[in-house]
């Protein structure tokens, strides 16, 4: 009788919802005109991104920066716990049948997304999901300098920040649900792994 537990894990953006939440968060959190002088800023950028010439790490953290550099922690944090009802809108409901299945089960559900985890653990937490293993933001004196905290977690950090919450990787059983190859590594390691697919 296998009697470990068993661990469901959920990318975000394009698994749980239908689309990347940045773009939407950047529109629903700063006016026309911040959005429209930001996108012309941001045009070189986007171009050495698509000619592969700086990674996708450096132009989320410059895109992250140019909307949202000296806001307050607790301006974003009320922003983030507002972005909810717009989460709802894109959020697939077949994935969120999965997650409920999962909770019905027992099985431990958490989200790792590249995403902003403030964002994320509004909506997370509606949901009972507690644990969300997201970048994180750097603050100086509660104010966002527009740096991560924390490695992008995309791709291999994916696998880093989930054995680095729950070690033991053989006391577990692993489900995980991804979409794109950023979850490449994270469903390498799962014993169930399900790609653009729920069952």
């Amino acid at each position: 009788m296998n009697d470990k537990r068993v661990i469901a894990v959920f990318d975000f953006d394009g698994t749980i919802t239908t689309r990347d939440t940045l773009p939407v968060f950047i529109r629903f959190a700063v006016s026309f005109s911040h959005l429209l002088r930001g996108s012309l800023y941001m045009a070189p950028f986007v171009l050495l991104f698509k000619l592969k010439i700086i990674p996708n790490y450096t132009a989320k953290e410059r895109l992250f920066k140019t909307f949202f550099k000296g806001l307050s922690i607790e301006k974003f944090n009320e922003l983030s716990e507002k972005f909810i009802v717009n989460i709802e809108k894109i959020v697939n409901p077949v994935a969120l049948e999965k997650i409920r299945w999962h909770q019905q089960m027992g099985h431990e559900v958490i989200i790792i997304s590249a995403s902003v985890e403030n964002w994320i653990r509004p909506w997370a937490n509606k949901y009972g999901i507690e644990t969300v293993l997201a970048t994180g933001l750097q603050l100086d004196h509660q104010i966002i300098t527009g740096n991560f905290l924390t490695k992008n977690c995309h791709g291999p950090e994916k696998v880093i920040r989930l054995l680095a919450a729950y070690a033991d990787r053989d006391s577990y059983t692993l489900y995980a649900y991804g979409d794109s190859n950023g979850d490449r590594e994270l469903l390498a390691a799962a014993d169930h792994p399900f790609y653009r697919k729920f069952s």
